[in-house]
C-alpha cells in the first residue's frame, strides 16, 4: 500500500483517519473541492471522483470501478480509461506549475493533446492504481506521462500537454 485511500472516497479534511491511519486528502479536495469535472471534481455525484495523492514528484491514485463502467464483463471501459488518465495527469500538471512558480494553489489547466496507448484488457474487478509524473514543463504547460495499472499490470500509458488557462477561458478560476 502506498498511503493513498483506496476506492473512490472523500476525505473532507487535511488529514483523515482511515482504518485506523492517517491519509493525507487529496489534491482534488483540498484545492477543488466544489469541482463540477466528471473524471476528477468532488462535486460531481455522478462522476468518476478520482482522488490524487503527491508521491514525491508523482502523483498517484487508487480508484475502484463500479459494474457500469465496464465495456464488456469484467473489463473497463477505454473511455474510463481515458478519463482517468486526463484528469489525474491534468492534476500532475497543475501541482507541478504551482510548485514551480511559488503559488499556494493552482494553476487551472487544460488538456491540449492526450495520447493513450491501450496495451491490455483492464480488469474491473481489482481496482486500478494510476501513476502520473511532469516529464518537460515551461511557465504555463507541462507534458506529463502516466500509467495505469490493474492487476499488478500496466494496462495503460498516456503522454499528454496541459496548459494553464488565462482569464476569459472558461475553465479560468474553475476550482
Amino acid at each position: 500500500m502506498t498511503g493513498v485511500p483506496t476506492a473512490n472516497e472523500f476525505i473532507p479534511s487535511p488529514t483523515s483517519v482511515v482504518r485506523s491511519r492517517a491519509v493525507p486528502t487529496s489534491v482534488q479536495d483540498r484545492y477543488a473541492p466544489q469541482n463540477r469535472c466528471f473524471g476528477c471534481g468532488a462535486a460531481n455525484e455522478k462522476g468518476l471522483r478520482i482522488k490524487s495523492h503527491e508521491e514525491g514528484d508523482s502523483l498517484v491514485a487508487r480508484w475502484q470501478p463500479e459494474p457500469h463502467h465496464e465495456a464488456y464483463a469484467g473489463m473497463l471501459c477505454g473511455g474510463i480509461i481515458g478519463a482517468l488518465l486526463d484528469c489525474h495527469s491534468n492534476w500532475a500538471a497543475a501541482m507541478h506549475l504551482m510548485r514551480k512558480a511559488g503559488q499556494d494553489k493552482p494553476p487551472c489547466t487544460v488538456t491540449a493533446r492526450l495520447e493513450v496507448r491501450y496495451l491490455r484488457p483492464t480488469p474491473a474487478g481489482g481496482g486500478v492504481l494510476l501513476k502520473a509524473r511532469v516529464t518537460e514543463s515551461g511557465a504555463d504547460r507541462a507534458t506529463v506521462e502516466a500509467s495505469l495499472e490493474a492487476g499488478g499490470q500496466v494496462t495503460a500509458t498516456s503522454r499528454a500537454l496541459f496548459v494553464a488557462v488565462k482569464e476569459g477561458h472558461p475553465a479560468f478560476n474553475r476550482w
